[in-house]
């Protein structure tokens, strides 16, 4: 788990819309691949699906005024999720802090 500091107190909401329409070409640039990633939100939760590489949630993000918190929930998958979490939280420091 790693919790980042909500700087600019950014909303689940507008983080959830920055993920959906930023940070798929984010990672593929960094990676240089062609992953196809889908987002669920429900209220300050953000759930950060690979589902060509990792059956079921990969990361979960908690989103409070004060943090944000990004949790690998695929740790025991034959994909490296800790890549996939380094980039998503470079990506969620840039946007937020």
């Amino acid at each position: 788990m790693t919790i980042i500091k909500n700087v600019l107190a950014i909303r689940a909401e507008t983080l959830y819309i920055d993920l959906k329409k930023d940070f798929t070409d984010y990672i593929n640039h960094k990676l240089d691949s062609n992953l196809s990633i889908d987002f669920a939100h429900v209220y300050d939760v953000i759930n950060v699906l690979f589902p060509e590489v990792i059956e079921g949630t990969a990361l979960t993000i908690t989103v409070t005024d004060d943090e944000i918190t990004v949790s690998d929930n695929a740790k025991d998958s034959e994909y490296n999720t800790e890549l996939l979490e380094k980039h998503l939280i470079d990506f969620i420091t840039d946007r937020c802090s």
